[in-house]
Formats: structure tokens, sequence, C-alpha cells
């Protein structure tokens, strides 16, 4: 029976050849096949008095359409359609019928949905079905569906020989739902003794791959949070070295960072919307502009009269911190902002078992080592770098040299502070923008510098990577906040040890 003569016996034909013409039609696979079929389910589907021409009606209300051909009927205001009506039986049939017809449909995810809906019901037809599919596919994630389908498939309706040879395919992988697939089949009291030991073994294998996964996974969400530290930190560890000031007021300097980029994004998106693309790179220049403008003046106007003064300076610090983030609320108000993100960070790469690696978390993690690299080459290779670190070293020496200390200490306190407003440009990509953005990093930056080891890049980078990844490990037994009090007492016996950090400075800036 072709699938003309199919249609047409669902219009002319009895019950019993109605039934065998769905299953025909099932079975041939055609292009018009889940058009025809959900026409007859939904009362669509028709044939034009006097002859023997089906038609129907799409269920997007477009014209009528030849069932056979698609094509637009011409006239049809001319023509007397008599509906035909299907039974109930067919009804149930049909539900299955349609899911099994259109996991040969053009569109992916129409044929995703029916395999999903196809392994409900497994039976030898349904196998033989997935199998000609998966013959037929070409789509990765399609074709991974139905080779898990088709297994689902002969482990719960196969003879033992299939089941084997199901569960040696499946072996091999590293799908969540396979292994969820044989802790399904072990729950059957009447398997096999052979196939319940393979089914074991396999579900063990899976088990160790994931855990594996899961731990690769953890690094990357680790090392990711490691650059998020990394530019909140490396501009702390900065000022902290050279001047030994405790600055509670750097966590708004990543937020002021952060809205300069709303504030970006918003102006160009008003006046040249063609770069909206670029609004972040344009965005970077100004945050730093912007944070070390603040930067400069917080250590003019107050730090620098606080100096030998410790507790006053963090008293001082702490009370612009709250100045800052009310002039920003008063200003932005105070519900959080959101900053789009360029296309080209959007989306993620899909590994295997489930692992994701975002493209604004990659972006992020090269940005960071790229600050990094560009302030060391800064610190190396330039005069300015010369006298921070003649600064850093040998305050009361430097300034025998010549070395203008104060100006130094300025332009020093603008730099960290500009640093770390290019890193609230990275942090709106991945967070929400609100006034208490600072708050949420300012302490875990501390714990960076002390660990690292005041003042060292080197120790800056160690820190940040070792504090990220010993978070994400920490948070799925403990918790957030109890994992971060975890690494905060790990942190005091470690400085018990190396009470210099990681990268300890040599000579006498270490010994100072």
């Amino acid at each position: 029976m072709a699938f003309a003569e199919a249609v047409q016996t669902l219009a002319t034909g009895d019950r019993p050849a109605r039934e065998q013409a769905v299953d025909r039609i099932v079975e041939l696979g055609h292009p018009r096949a889940a058009a025809v079929l959900s026409a007859l389910m939904y009362r669509r589907l028709g044939v034009v008095e006097g002859s023997d021409r089906v038609v129907l009606e799409p269920d997007d209300g477009g014209p009528v359409q030849d069932a056979l051909t698609g094509k637009p009927v011409d006239n049809p205001d001319a023509l007397e359609i008599e509906t035909i009506y299907a039974s109930n039986q067919i009804r149930r049939k049909l539900r299955t019928a349609i899911s099994q017809v259109q996991i040969f449909a053009q569109d992916p995810d129409a044929r995703l949905a029916a395999t999903r809906d196809i392994v409900r019901d497994p039976s030898p037809a349904t196998a033989d079905l997935l199998q000609r599919a998966l013959e037929r596919e070409e789509v990765a994630r399609v074709e991974t569906a139905i080779r898990l389908a088709l297994a689902k498939v002969e482990l719960l309706a196969g003879d033992t020989e299939t089941q084997l040879a199901a569960i040696e395919r499946l072996s091999g992988s590293t799908a969540p739902e396979v292994r969820s697939l044989l802790l399904q089949l072990l729950q059957r009291e009447d398997l096999p003794e052979e196939v319940r030991t393979a089914a074991d073994e396999a579900a063990a294998a899976i088990e160790t791959r994931l855990t594996l996964i899961d731990w690769g996974q953890r690094v990357f969400q680790g090392i990711s949070l490691g650059s998020v530290l990394l530019l909140a930190a490396v501009g702390l560890a900065i000022t902290f070295g050279v001047m030994g000031v405790i600055n509670l007021a750097h966590g708004e300097m990543l937020m002021l960072g952060a809205y300069t980029t709303f504030v970006v994004q918003q102006t160009v998106l008003s006046v040249a919307p063609g770069l909206s693309e670029l609004s972040v790179l344009i965005a970077l220049p100004a945050a730093f502009l912007v944070a070390g403008a603040m930067g400069v003046l917080l250590e003019q106007t107050v730090v620098r009269h606080l100096y030998g003064r410790p507790l006053e300076t963090l008293l001082a610090t702490f009370g612009i911190s709250l100045l800052l983030q009310q002039g920003v609320r008063t200003i932005f108000g105070a519900p959080n902002k959101e900053v789009s993100n360029p296309s080209w960070m959007s989306g993620s790469i899909d590994l295997i078992g489930g692992a994701v690696l975002t493209y604004n978390r990659i972006f992020i993690l090269i940005f960071a080592l790229a600050v990094l690299a560009a302030l060391a080459l800064v610190l190396k290779r330039t005069t300015f770098g010369l006298y921070v670190r003649a600064v850093t070293q040998n305050r009361s020496m430097a300034r025998a040299m010549g070395i203008p200390s104060g100006r130094i200490d300025a332009l020093t306190f603008g730099l960290g502070s500009g640093i770390a407003g290019i890193g609230g440009v990275a942090l709106s990509q991945i967070t929400n923008v609100s006034p208490n953005l600072g708050q949420s990093f300012i302490v875990d930056s501390f714990m960076v510098v002390v660990f690292g080891g005041v003042g060292s890049l080197w120790g800056v980078l160690g820190g940040s990577m070792v504090l990220g990844i010993l978070n994400k490990f920490l948070e799925p037994y403990a918790g957030a906040m109890l994992g971060k009090v975890i690494v905060l007492i790990l942190l005091i016996l470690f400085i018990q040890w190396r009470p210099r950090g990681l990268f300890a400075l040599k000579g006498r800036a270490g010994e100072q």
C-alpha cells in the first residue's frame, strides 16, 4: 500500500482498514505523514464531495492544502468538503502514530520530542522505527537521544541477548540518563542474573566517569570564580602592598566599574545602536578612568592624612564605601540594573556528561589573565613600575633616592582602583549590577591577598585560583556560607605556618 492509497483509505475505508492505513503511513515515513495524521486527529482532514481528493486545513489557519502534496487548493470556497471523523479507538492509535512519524520530521526539536514520546510504549516495532530513524539522523543531540531511546526499548522489551548487547553499548556512555536507565532496570525482580551483573558493572563504570566529569566541572567553576577574585584582588594587592592601607572601599570600585558599564551600554544603545555589540569594550577604558579617578581622589583627600593609623584608615574607608553605595542608590535607584551580554559572549560549550562551559566565564578568565599580564609588564618594564617596586621594598630609601613617594602613592591607588573598575565590567557580564555588588567580594579579596602574599602578583594569581577551586569543592557538602567559613579557618591555619603568604616578598620588603 503506497502513501496515496493509505491516505485514500483513511477517507473511504472502514475502521479496520483505517487502522491498517495508519500503521502503513507510519511504516512509510512519508514527509507528509505527520500533517495528515494530525489533521485526522483534530478533525481537519476532509474529502472533496464528488471526487476522491483528500484535503486538510493547516493548524496555523492557512489555506486548504492537498493532503498528498501540501500545495494550496485552487478556489477552496467553491468546494464542498466532508470532514473525516475518526473513532475513539483510532484516535488512541493516532496519538502514538503521530509521535512515531514526527521522528522523521524536518525540525530537530520535533524529532527530539517524538523520540521522548515513543519510548513510553516500548515494543519490537518501536525498536525497528528508532533504528530506521537512527540511520537517517545527522544532528548530534537528536542522534544521542535516539540511541538512548533505542537502548531503553531494548532493555525493557528485549530478550536476554538483546539486553546484554544494549548494556554493552551503553557501558561507555557518560550520560546521566543512561545511569538512571540502568538503575531502573536493576529494580526489576525478574531480571536474569547475567543481565543484572552486566547492568550493575555498567552503572558503576558510568558513575565513576560522571564523578570525574563532575570534578572537572567544579574545577572549571572554581577557576571561573578565581578569575573574578583575581580581578577584584589584584588592585587591592598593589595598594595594600605599596602603602599597607586596608581599603574597605575597594569593593565599591568594582561597583563603580559595573555601573559605568551600564551607563555606557545605555548611551550606546540610544546614540549608536549599531555599536551595541562593542559597548563592553567601550566600557573598559571608561570604567578604568572613573574608578581610577575616584581612587586618586580618595587617596588625596582621606587616606593620605591617615598614614600610619590603620584603625582610622579602616573606619574612614568603610564610611566612604557606605557613602558611595548611597550615592549610587540616589542616582540609579536601589533595584538591580541588568547589563546585556554581547552575542559573542553568549552561549556555551556542551561537553560530555552534561558539563557546560559558558562563553562569558571563559572570556572573563582570559581577560583576567590578560589584565594580570599587562599589570606585570607595567611594574617590570616601566619607570612608574620601578618606582612602585622601590617604594614597596623600602619607602625611606626610595625618598632618599628622589622618588616622589607621595605622587607614587596617589598613582598606585588610582591604578589599583582602576583595575577594580575594569573588574566591575567583567562582573556586570555574569551578575546583576547593584549598589551592594562590591560587598560580596571585599572580604574574599583580602583573603586572596593575605593567602597569596602581600604585594605579589603571582600570589594573587595562585591565591585566587586556590580559594576559588576550594570554595566550589566545599559548596556541595557544606553550603555556600559554611564553605566560606571553612575556607577562612583553613586560611587562619595556613598563615600560622606561612605568615607572609604563599609567595612572600624577599629581602627587606619581606622583613618589614
